[in-house]
């Protein structure tokens, strides 16, 4: 099986795939240097194999690269960081105006 993280537009978001299949993503918004973590999904058909484990690992990593911070609204991404600490040094509150960043609906 092969899988592959990519960052993706319009709506923003990291992807995964797996045998050229988009098997989940996880979704986000800037706001200043912060990226605003706001909900994480994969497809039932994909469960049970990690995947979301891999996808946020590489999209925390992407945004490290990209120089940003994290904030973690989705509860996938909030529950992972209370076992990865690699980026325990970005990670920022989830404050009122974060929470306003995120889109509604």
């Amino acid at each position: 099986m092969s899988e592959d993280v990519s960052r993706r537009t319009d709506p923003d978001r990291f992807e995964i795939t797996t045998d050229g299949q988009v098997a989940g993503f996880t979704q986000f918004v800037e706001k200043g240097d912060q990226r605003i973590f706001f909900h994480t999904e994969i497809g039932e058909e994909f469960g049970g194999r990690g995947l979301a484990s891999t996808l946020v690992a590489a999209a925390l990593e992407a945004t490290r690269a990209d120089g940003m911070r994290i904030v973690p609204v989705c509860p996938y991404v909030k529950k992972y960081l209370g076992t990865h600490h690699e980026v325990d040094d970005l990670v920022d509150p989830v404050t009122p105006d974060a929470l306003a960043a995120v889109p509604k609906g």
